[in-house]
Protein backbone atom coordinates (compact mmCIF):
# COMPACT_ATOMS: atom_id res chain seq x y z
CA UNK A 1 0.00 0.00 0.00
CA UNK A 2 1.04 3.69 -1.05
CA UNK A 3 2.97 5.16 2.30
CA UNK A 4 0.35 8.63 1.66
CA UNK A 5 -2.89 5.52 1.69
CA UNK A 6 -1.07 4.26 4.72
CA UNK A 7 -0.89 7.75 6.38
CA UNK A 8 -4.41 8.73 5.49
CA UNK A 9 -6.04 5.28 7.55
CA UNK A 10 -3.86 5.91 10.58
CA UNK A 11 -5.40 9.29 10.69
CA UNK A 12 -9.13 8.28 10.29
CA UNK A 13 -8.21 5.91 12.82
CA UNK A 14 -6.37 8.48 15.22
CA UNK A 15 -9.58 10.91 14.89
CA UNK A 16 -12.03 8.12 15.11
CA UNK A 17 -10.67 7.16 18.33
CA UNK A 18 -10.56 10.88 19.82
CA UNK A 19 -14.16 11.67 18.80
CA UNK A 20 -15.33 8.81 20.20
CA UNK A 21 -13.14 9.53 23.63
CA UNK A 22 -14.38 12.86 23.38
CA UNK A 23 -18.18 12.23 22.94
CA UNK A 24 -17.93 9.81 25.58
CA UNK A 25 -16.19 11.75 28.08
CA UNK A 26 -18.99 14.83 27.43
CA UNK A 27 -22.12 12.54 26.48
CA UNK A 28 -21.67 8.77 28.11
CA UNK A 29 -20.82 5.99 26.30
CA UNK A 30 -23.61 5.26 23.82
CA UNK A 31 -21.97 8.80 22.24
CA UNK A 32 -19.20 7.37 22.10
CA UNK A 33 -20.00 4.07 20.41
CA UNK A 34 -22.12 6.17 18.35
CA UNK A 35 -18.94 8.13 17.55
CA UNK A 36 -17.11 5.28 16.72
CA UNK A 37 -19.59 3.97 14.45
CA UNK A 38 -19.70 7.36 12.66
CA UNK A 39 -15.39 7.01 12.27
CA UNK A 40 -16.04 3.39 11.52
CA UNK A 41 -18.60 4.18 8.56
CA UNK A 42 -16.37 6.67 6.93
CA UNK A 43 -13.35 4.40 7.21
CA UNK A 44 -15.33 1.32 5.92
CA UNK A 45 -16.58 3.42 2.88
CA UNK A 46 -12.81 4.25 2.13
CA UNK A 47 -11.64 0.86 2.22
CA UNK A 48 -14.24 0.18 -0.32
CA UNK A 49 -12.97 3.07 -2.26
CA UNK A 50 -9.10 1.80 -2.24
CA UNK A 51 -9.86 -1.51 -2.69
CA UNK A 52 -11.81 -0.93 -6.14
CA UNK A 53 -10.09 2.41 -7.43
CA UNK A 54 -6.50 1.26 -6.44
CA UNK A 55 -6.49 -1.68 -7.24
CA UNK A 56 -4.02 -3.38 -10.04
CA UNK A 57 -5.73 -4.49 -13.23
CA UNK A 58 -3.14 -4.87 -16.28
CA UNK A 59 -1.84 -1.44 -17.51
CA UNK A 60 -4.92 0.74 -15.31
CA UNK A 61 -2.00 3.38 -14.58
CA UNK A 62 -1.32 3.46 -18.59
CA UNK A 63 -4.94 3.77 -19.45
CA UNK A 64 -6.25 6.99 -18.82
CA UNK A 65 -10.03 5.82 -19.67
CA UNK A 66 -9.08 2.73 -17.35
CA UNK A 67 -7.96 4.80 -14.48
CA UNK A 68 -11.08 6.89 -14.95
CA UNK A 69 -13.63 4.08 -14.93
CA UNK A 70 -11.64 2.44 -12.08
CA UNK A 71 -12.11 6.15 -9.89
CA UNK A 72 -15.85 6.04 -10.54
CA UNK A 73 -16.38 2.42 -9.88
CA UNK A 74 -14.67 3.55 -6.22
CA UNK A 75 -16.78 6.41 -5.45
CA UNK A 76 -19.60 3.66 -6.55
CA UNK A 77 -18.30 1.43 -4.24
CA UNK A 78 -17.84 4.08 -1.63
CA UNK A 79 -21.39 5.55 -1.76
CA UNK A 80 -23.01 2.22 -1.40
CA UNK A 81 -21.30 0.92 1.71
CA UNK A 82 -21.69 4.19 3.60
CA UNK A 83 -25.27 4.29 2.45
CA UNK A 84 -25.32 0.45 3.62
CA UNK A 85 -23.82 0.83 6.92
CA UNK A 86 -25.84 3.81 7.67
CA UNK A 87 -29.18 2.22 7.53
CA UNK A 88 -27.56 -0.77 9.25
CA UNK A 89 -26.50 1.35 12.23
CA UNK A 90 -29.65 3.32 12.49
CA UNK A 91 -31.36 0.31 12.27
CA UNK A 92 -30.03 -1.90 14.55
CA UNK A 93 -28.21 0.30 17.18
CA UNK A 94 -31.67 1.62 19.66
CA UNK A 95 -29.46 4.18 22.07
CA UNK A 96 -28.03 6.08 19.39
CA UNK A 97 -27.23 9.40 19.55
CA UNK A 98 -26.99 10.94 16.22
CA UNK A 99 -25.29 14.05 16.91
CA UNK A 100 -21.60 12.36 17.78
CA UNK A 101 -22.57 10.11 14.89
CA UNK A 102 -22.62 12.48 12.14
CA UNK A 103 -19.60 14.88 13.95
CA UNK A 104 -17.39 11.77 13.79
CA UNK A 105 -18.35 10.45 10.42
CA UNK A 106 -17.56 14.43 9.11
CA UNK A 107 -14.30 14.62 11.13
CA UNK A 108 -13.06 11.19 9.54
CA UNK A 109 -13.93 12.14 6.41
CA UNK A 110 -12.15 15.84 6.70
CA UNK A 111 -9.04 13.79 6.98
CA UNK A 112 -9.38 12.89 3.31
CA UNK A 113 -9.17 16.37 2.10
CA UNK A 114 -6.51 16.79 4.18
CA UNK A 115 -4.74 13.97 2.66
CA UNK A 116 -5.21 15.60 -0.72
CA UNK A 117 -3.13 18.62 0.52
CA UNK A 118 -0.92 16.80 1.83
CA UNK A 119 2.55 16.64 0.20
CA UNK A 120 5.06 12.95 0.96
Amino acid sequence: MHPQVRWFFRCQVAVTLVAALIAGLALGFNAAVSAALGGGIAIASALAYAWRALRPSGTVAADAKKAFNAQLAGEGYKFAVTFLLFAVVFKSYAQLAALPLFLAYAATIVVYWMALLRRR
